[in-house]
């Protein structure tokens, strides 16, 4: 194990280089610009890239363009820069190309509070774009998860071909301390596959109904076409009503169809609870200091924590709906999370959301709790 000061913008730099990115395109916002500014000094110590873009638009551009050619890369911003990037993100998602983009969410809508803490990105993280899409979303609840989760952010993207967003919050991106970290030895790093056939043979997104595009790098001597329209096996454009249907249903069923290998989560405390509180990311913290003090009270309350928030852990939520006597959902938003648990709980809970831009105090949690 190793263990780094850090705050948790610089931790998810360092692991997108260990994790072999080697490309960067973005463009500075608050509360992400520490991502960017640590990508421009890590980048070129590992023959890597880092380009600052006019814009957000641009800056998500370069970093497709990159992945097309096969190196993993990323971008980084928050809630306004994550609604510039919305159409090519649809691109990205149409062609296949792996893709992690960190989310450092702050109050919104709009410009909202620049410099506060939210969580209210959850919802257009599940749809960033328009259309039948399935997009992959990581929440970290620590500094080491930071680290941990943006290595497994590119190991999903590289193995299903698709856009992998991690949810930061303004909290966890500039709360500054010891993370405790596994060593570089110990981290399991996956590649894309390749095609290795004879050029005339290969059709890149002849895959099985449940499986991702195989799409060799640029330049190296396989030819393909890359669009946002529908396309057969061989990447070019049609209108074919089958052809189109099988696209759509194989782009959705690549993740549906793995959701048990991508899901993630933390249960703190369960096993004798009668309370389950459900809560994610900087939120949590607060929560299992919550819990601790009321536990000395004798109020038995546990924690569960998606950690995968997209595709949500639905089978794990209908079992957590049913087994306990009392449910609270906390969140950093007016319910958007919340959405999805009555969707697959189809019960009653309470809720405690707060969206002025300050975290949730560990008293105000403890309270609700014994109220319940």
């Amino acid at each position: 194990m190793r263990e780094i000061v850090a705050n948790g913008n610089e931790l998810a730099a360092h692991a997108a280089i260990d994790a072999g990115c080697k490309f960067f395109g973005g463009y500075p916002i608050t509360p992400s610009s520490e991502i960017a500014h640590e990508m421009s000094v890590l980048l070129p110590k590992v023959g890597g890239t880092f380009i600052q873009m006019e814009d957000e638009i641009a800056g998500v551009l370069v970093a497709l363009g990159a992945s097309a050619s096969g190196t993993k890369a990323m971008t980084a911003t928050s809630g306004p820069g994550m609604s510039l990037k919305s159409e090519s993100f649809g691109l990205a998602y149409m062609y296949e190309a792996p893709l992690v983009c960190v989310d450092v969410m702050r109050g919104g809508p709009s410009t909202g509070l620049p410099t506060r803490v939210a969580q209210g990105d959850v919802l257009f993280a599940r749809n960033p774009t328009f259309g039948d899409v399935r997009f992959v979303a990581l929440c970290p609840g620590t500094l080491a998860e930071c680290y941990t989760e943006m290595v497994r952010a590119f190991n999903i993207a590289e193995t299903y071909m698709t856009q992998v967003i991690v949810l930061l919050d303004e909290t966890l991106g500039h709360m500054h301390a010891k993370a405790v970290l596994p060593d570089l030895a110990d981290l399991a790093i996956t590649a894309r596959k390749r095609f290795t056939g004879d050029a005339k043979d290969y059709k890149p997104y002849k895959a099985a109904p449940n499986e991702p595009a195989v799409l060799n790098p640029f330049f190296t001597g396989y030819r393909y076409h890359l669009t946002g329209l529908h396309h057969g096996e061989g990447g070019f454009p049609t209108e074919d009503g089958a052809a189109c249907q099988k696209l759509i249903e194989r782009l959705t069923h690549k993740i549906d169809d793995h959701a048990s290998e991508i899901e993630s989560n933390e249960e703190y405390l369960l096993e004798d609870a009668e309370i389950a509180v459900i809560a994610y990311g900087s939120a949590s913290l607060a929560v299992k200091e919550a819990i601790n003090a009321v536990r000395k009270e004798g109020v038995k309350v546990g924690l569960f924590r998606p950690i995968t928030l997209w595709n949500s852990p639905a089978k794990r939520l209908k079992e957590i709906g049913e087994k306990y006597k009392k449910l609270l959902v906390v969140e950093l938003n007016m319910g958007q999370y919340a959405l999805e648990i009555e969707r697959i709980t189809k019960r009653q809970f309470d809720t405690l959301n707060q969206a002025n831009g300050r975290a949730i105090e560990p008293s105000v949690i403890a309270k609700k709790i014994k109220e319940l």
